[in-house]
């Protein structure tokens, strides 16, 4: 018996190396090209930083010739450029502060509360993702106007809450009602009720899921350029996507000072991505294995 299992045993083998030789290959080969895709625009961005405005036309894709610090200096010490800053980290805080708050407790409610229209009003909810803000932008200019939030940050912060709540709850709900039922049975022996048991147990659980949507939430709104465009008057509350138009002027435009700004603002979301990326993974794949 034992003789006999050893040849097929070697037989097989090498069959299936060859078979997944091919889909490694594939992989990588897809992998690669993936990173290429997004890693050389990045680097294209950040090495036209270092160039000037007649290098950046003449040889956009290539090493400088000579390297231009005071692009990147001048503006790390503007005050223009810390303002603008501190406004998008301030608006982006809010943003998600209120959508992790308002889309756990909904998405809580969904998962583990049976109400008459809770299907109905899910479906309301989850409509919102068809339909991005710019479809609505007047009828949100004429509410926020009405609301007396022109020109302030509640005004950039309420809309993008609003059409960030469809895929948060979604993403909530998803890992909720894949949380073990035996945790819900044990915490409502012991005597605890829904509230109990979200704050002391379901949270403590929901890292992943809380990062992910943290995440999405931050990237969505350090990006934003129509609402901040639409709601906000005075450049002091300006974020930093319409900072970019201060290097713009009115015959030529300084694309090596853009290009440099790009790359400082753009780099807090790339270093909150990597912190976070292991919880990001976890959220998103959190029941997808049973």
């Amino acid at each position: 018996m034992t003789d006999s299992a050893a040849p097929i045993d070697a037989a097989t083998a090498p069959s299936g190396r060859a078979e997944r030789l091919p889909t490694r290959v594939y992989l990588y080969v897809s992998l690669t090209i993936l990173a290429a895709i997004i890693v050389i625009p990045l680097l294209t961005t950040a090495l036209g930083g270092f160039k000037t405005l007649g290098e950046l036309r003449g040889n956009p894709f290539g090493l400088p010739s000579q390297w231009q610090w005071s692009n990147y200096g001048d503006i790390l010490f503007s005050q223009r450029y810390w303002l603008q800053m501190g406004n998008s980290l301030l608006i982006a805080g809010l943003t998600v502060f209120l959508t992790l708050a308002f889309s756990a407790m909904a998405a809580f409610t969904f998962a583990h509360v049976k109400f008459f229209g809770s299907g109905f009003l899910l479906n309301y909810f989850l409509i919102g993702l068809m339909f991005p803000a710019a479809t609505a932008i007047l009828p949100l200019f004429i509410r926020i106007r009405d609301l007396g939030l022109l020109d302030t940050y509640w005004g950039v912060v309420l809309p993008q809450v609003a059409f960030g709540l469809g895929m948060s709850i979604l993403l909530f709900r998803n890992f909720f009602r894949n949380l073990p039922s035996e945790l819900f049975d044990a915490a409502f022996v012991d005597g605890a009720g829904y509230i109990r048991f979200f704050w002391r147990i379901t949270l403590p659980l929901s890292r992943p899921i809380i990062a992910t949507v943290g995440i999405i939430s931050f990237v969505g709104s350090w990006n934003s350029y129509i609402l901040p465009l639409i709601m906000l008057n005075s450049e002091s509350k300006y974020p930093w996507p319409l900072g970019i138009m201060v290097y713009r002027g009115e015959f030529s435009t300084d694309w090596q000072l853009i290009l440099a700004f790009i790359t400082l603002t753009i780099l807090p979301t790339v270093i909150v991505f990597f912190a976070a990326q292991k919880h990001i993974i976890a959220g998103l794949t959190a029941g997808a294995v049973k």
